[in-house]
C-alpha cells in the first residue's frame, strides 16, 4: 500500500517541478500551448491502451466498460460545471484570469482533474502487481504543462509563490491518497468492478482533456498543437509498447 502511495506522489510531483519552473522561467505562450498538447497526447494514449483496453480484457467485454466510461465523463461534466459557477472555470488558464475567479474553487478544480489520473496508478499497481511505466510517464508529462500554465496565470492574477507552491504541495499530497485508496478499496475487488473503475477513470480524465487542457493549448499554440499532440500520443503508445 505505500509503494502505491509513493507512485502516486511521485506521478504529481511533476506539479511542484512545472510550478517551480514557472516562477524562475518566463515561458512563452506558444511554446506553453505546444507542450500542453504534447501531454494531452500523451493521456489520450494512456487512456486507450492502459485504461479502456484493460477494462474491456478485464470485464470480458461486459456493458461495464461502456457504462463506466460514461458515468465517469459525466462525473467530471457536473462537478466541474459546479467548480465552474463557483469561479474555478479559468484554473489553468496563463493569462491572469484565475483573479476574478475564487481560490476555493480554483483549488478544488486542480484537485478535481487530478483525482482520477493518480487513482488509476493504485489501480495499474493492484492489476499487475507493478506501476504501469506509461500510466505513470503520462500523468508525469501531462502534469507539467498543467502546472506551468497555471501557475504563470496564478502569479499574473496576483497569488503569492509561496501560496501557489503550497498549492502544488496539497494537490501532490492529494494525488497520493488518490493513488492510495485506487489500490486499497480494490484490493480483492471483482474484475467486474475494477473494469468498471478503470474505465470510469477513462471518461473523467477524457472529459477533463476536452474540457480544460487542449482548448487552453489550441488558444495558445495554435495549429501546431496537433502535430505536438500526435507525437505525445506516438511517444506514451511507444512506452507502453515497450513495457
Amino acid at each position: 500500500m505505500s509503494a502505491a502511495f509513493g507512485w502516486g506522489l511521485l506521478a504529481a510531483s511533476s506539479l511542484l517541478l512545472g510550478g517551480l519552473l514557472a516562477l524562475q522561467l518566463r515561458v512563452s505562450g506558444r511554446v506553453l500551448g505546444l507542450i500542453m498538447a504534447f501531454g494531452a497526447g500523451v493521456l489520450i494514449s494512456a487512456v486507450a491502451y492502459e485504461l479502456v483496453e484493460e477494462a474491456f480484457t478485464t470485464s470480458d467485454g461486459s456493458a461495464g466498460v461502456a457504462l463506466g466510461l460514461f458515468a465517469g465523463a459525466l462525473t467530471f461534466y457536473v462537478g466541474d460545471a459546479l467548480i465552474d459557477r463557483l469561479g474555478g472555470s479559468d484554473r489553468k488558464s496563463m493569462g491572469g484570469e484565475q483573479e476574478s475567479g475564487s481560490a476555493l474553487a480554483i483549488v478544488l478544480g486542480i484537485v478535481l482533474d487530478g483525482i482520477p489520473e493518480s487513482a488509476v496508478i493504485g489501480l495499474t499497481l493492484l492489476q499487475g502487481g507493478s506501476v504501469s511505466a506509461a500510466m505513470l510517464a503520462a500523468v508525469f508529462l501531462s502534469n507539467l504543462p498543467e502546472a506551468i500554465a497555471a501557475t504563470s496565470g496564478l502569479a499574473v492574477a496576483g497569488w503569492r509563490p509561496r501560496w501557489i507552491l503550497g498549492l502544488w504541495a496539497l494537490v501532490i499530497l492529494v494525488s497520493g491518497l488518490a493513488s492510495l485508496a485506487g489500490y486499497a478499496f480494490f484490493d480483492g475487488a471483482s474484475p467486474g468492478a475494477v473494469a468498471f473503475v478503470l474505465s470510469f477513470a477513462a471518461g473523467a480524465i477524457l472529459t477533463m482533456l476536452a474540457d480544460t487542457m487542449m482548448p487552453e493549448a489550441f488558444k495558445r499554440g495554435g495549429k501546431l498543437v496537433g502535430l505536438a499532440t500526435t507525437l505525445g500520443f506516438g511517444v506514451a503508445f511507444a512506452i507502453s509498447a515497450i513495457e
